[in-house]
C-alpha cells in the first residue's frame, strides 16, 4: 500500500465509513446528548467535581490510605446526584455508545489485518483468548 493511488483509495473508503457513521440517526442522537451536556453548566460542574473527587480518592487509596466512611458516602452522594441529572445521564450514555462504535470499527480493522480478509460474525465468536493463545475455548 505504498502507492498514492492505494493510499487515497483507503482514505476515500475511510471517509465514506465516517460519513456513514455520521448519517446514522443514532449518531445524531448521541451528538445532541453531548451538545446538551456541553451547554449545561450545572451538569459540567457536577462532572468536574465528581471527576476531581474520584481522582483524589483513587490517589489516596493508591498511597495505601484508608477512605473514611464519610468520604465514601459523600462521593456516592455526588455520583447519584450526577447520575440523576438527565442531561448528565444522556451524556454518559452517548459516550458509551460512541465508544462501542469505535471499538467495533477497530475490531473489524484489526481482525482484517489478522485474517487477511474481511471478517464475518464467526470470526468474532471463536471464544479463544486471542491469536496464538492455544487455549481452544
Amino acid at each position: 500500500m505504498q502507492t498514492t493511488t492505494e493510499e487515497s483509495l483507503v482514505v476515500q473508503k475511510t471517509k465514506e465509513l465516517c460519513q456513514t457513521i455520521l448519517d446514522q440517526p443514532e449518531f445524531q442522537t448521541m451528538r445532541q446528548q453531548i451538545e446538551s451536556f456541553m451547554a449545561n453548566d450545572e451538569a459540567k460542574l457536577q462532572y468536574q467535581l465528581l471527576s476531581e473527587r474520584g481522582e483524589y480518592l483513587r490517589h489516596k487509596q493508591q498511597q495505601g490510605l484508608q477512605l473514611s466512611d464519610e468520604e465514601a458516602s459523600e462521593f456516592e452522594e455526588q455520583r447519584e446526584q450526577f447520575l440523576n441529572n438527565p442531561v448528565a445521564r444522556g451524556f454518559l450514555n452517548a459516550q458509551q455508545e460512541m465508544h462501542k462504535v469505535q471499538e467495533s470499527v477497530g475490531q473489524f480493522v484489526s481482525k482484517t489485518f489478522e485474517l487477511g480478509r474481511v471478517p464475518n460474525a464467526e470470526d468474532f465468536d471463536s471464544g479463544s483468548c486471542g491469536h496464538g493463545c492455544g487455549c481452544h475455548h
